[in-house]
């Protein structure tokens, strides 16, 4: 029996009940009586009533849920049919009739068995991975891109080292013969592994996430490049000068472990662990993939429909600070996941196989009071490869009288590597990064300095650090989507640097 008759039946039950009471009540009011009431009457019509009612309530919850699941049901496939374009095929249209319009007159009776139907998974609804297809397309180029780089980075460097430390003693010219190796060496680094891979990611038109891998590998094996040959000149000079009868030439099983050692200081040995536990190292890659796909998702949810969604609107200091604010969380989150998937996990997971023994790869930079302590901390490798070879470098150039202006080259430096990899791999120049580098990167390195040791210090190192990354995210985000969503046809050098975002107006 369905729920409305059941309803029907229990109105006109009801009706009846009340016009046997009215009776009872007229009857009562001719009769004679001492003033008293029935209540056994009433408690046993009381009862009834509670009965029949708590009888109909699950039919009720269940006529309630029936709504609810056909009410979501065609939410998620309409949201299929316009992913599709609003030619997909759902259980709406496979049917015929005129009951169609309810989910519950879809479904095949039970003798028939289960219906197939083309239906999209709930997690593609919750979650698109169109975003991620995109970022890494054209992976086979990037991989031989990077196979190419690794190729000449192993060969050409200790080729022309060895034939230069070995014809060193025996030339009569030595100043010009190895002005010359030099010479060529640059040519390599700048020729080869540096105008070959961005000319690959600019002709074959590189997703970012592929031209991530190109650029920021190219960075790495020109800075072990240019180690390995840093550490070994002053060798061969001293042993020519000593005119010691054995050349110190490292051998190429050396060189090709410090390619894939997590440093970027080159040494002969380095310190080793007894064995590989590969269950750690295959741990430590599943995080990497869970921070991956977690930097996705806040990508996916919290990125993309802030910016994407941006209606026609003047470009003013309120929508910026918006902008930057809703930017803190998404920018704090991927800091941090990127921090512990690189430095963390991907680091140790090399160093475990490998056997690399010294893992001091960051230290408590989130303790620091001061942002020379941060800078120290953060990331020791490169900070490693940034104090030897180009702070004491430009010391032992120019004399130890000039550190601020070797703090500055070395900041200097690092600004314009860092805002390289990202006009290449957005492919568009924004100097964000540049200007928050150079100008109060190192205005506070040198405000909040060593000196600063109070918590208050550190409490603004945090806030300035979740400002600047809101900042970051906000204004390279609505570059990217200005540039996507307002296109020239026939763009200039000027409009490649000039910001898209302060003119473009766009409605979807």
């Amino acid at each position: 029996m369905s729920l409305r008759k059941r309803l029907l039946k229990s109105s006109n039950h009801a009706e009846e009940e009340e016009e046997g009471q009215r009776d009872c009540t007229e009857e009562s009011q001719e009769t004679p009586s001492n003033g008293r009431v029935d209540l056994k009457q009433l408690i046993s019509k009381k009862i009834q009533l509670t009965a029949e009612a708590e009888e109909l309530k699950p039919f009720f919850m269940k006529e309630v849920g029936s709504h609810f699941d056909d009410f979501v049901t065609s939410l998620i496939e309409k949201s299929a049919s316009l992913d599709n374009g609003g030619c997909a095929l759902t259980s709406f249209s496979i049917f015929e009739g005129d009951n169609n319009h309810r989910a519950k007159d879809l479904r095949a009776p039970p003798e028939h068995g289960k219906i197939f139907v083309i239906r999209r998974s709930v997690l593609e609804l919750v979650l698109e991975f169109n975003l991620m297809s995109y970022a890494f397309g054209k992976l086979t180029v990037a991989m031989w891109t990077w196979f190419t780089m690794f190729i000449c980075t192993l060969t050409v460097p200790y080729f022309l080292f060895q034939r230069w430390a070995r014809g060193y003693h025996r030339t009569s010219h030595p100043v010009v013969y190895s002005f010359i190796h030099c010479f060529l060496f640059v040519v390599f680094q700048t020729g080869v592994l540096g105008i070959g891979p961005l000319y690959v990611v600019l002709a074959y038109t590189l997703p970012p996430a592929s031209r991530f891998i190109v650029i920021l590998e190219q960075i790495r094996f020109i800075m072990k490049a240019h180690s390995f040959v840093r550490e070994n000149v002053p060798r061969v000079l001293n042993s020519a000068k000593e005119k010691s009868g054995t050349v110190p030439v490292p051998t190429v099983n050396q060189y090709l472990y410090f390619l894939f050692a997590p440093t970027l200081i080159y040494r002969d040995n380095y310190p080793r662990t007894p064995t590989v536990r590969w269950g750690y190292v295959t741990m430590q890659f599943a995080q990497v993939f869970g921070c991956f796909f977690y930097v996705y998702y806040i990508f996916e949810r919290l990125c993309t429909p802030l910016f994407r969604n941006i209606k026609q609107e003047p470009f003013s200091a309120r929508v910026l600070i918006l902008c930057i604010f809703n930017s803190i969380l998404p920018g704090v989150l991927i800091l941090f996941l990127i921090f512990f998937a690189f430095l963390h996990c991907w680091l140790n997971a090399f160093a475990e196989m490998l056997r690399f023994g010294d893992r001091m790869f960051y230290k408590d930079w989130w303790n620091s009071t001061s942002y020379s302590n941060y800078y120290r901390t953060w990331n020791v490798v490169v900070h490693d490869w940034l104090y030897y070879y180009a702070y004491k470098d430009f010391l032992w150039f120019f004399t130890k009288r000039f550190k601020t202006a070797a703090m500055l080259a070395v900041f200097a430096v690092s600004a314009v590597v860092h805002e390289y990899a990202l006009a290449v791999c957005l492919n568009f120049f924004y100097p964000v990064l540049f200007v928050l580098f150079m100008f109060f990167g190192m205005a506070f390195n040198f405000i909040v300095n060593d000196s600063r040791k109070r918590p208050i210090w550190n409490v603004l190192m945090w806030t300035s650090l979740f400002a600047g990354n809101g900042v970051l995210l906000c204004f390279y985000s609505q570059e990217w989507y200005a540039r996507q969503h307002c296109p020239l046809k026939n763009p200039t050098f000027l409009d490649y640097i000039r910001p898209r975002s302060w003119t473009c107006r766009y409605v979807f």
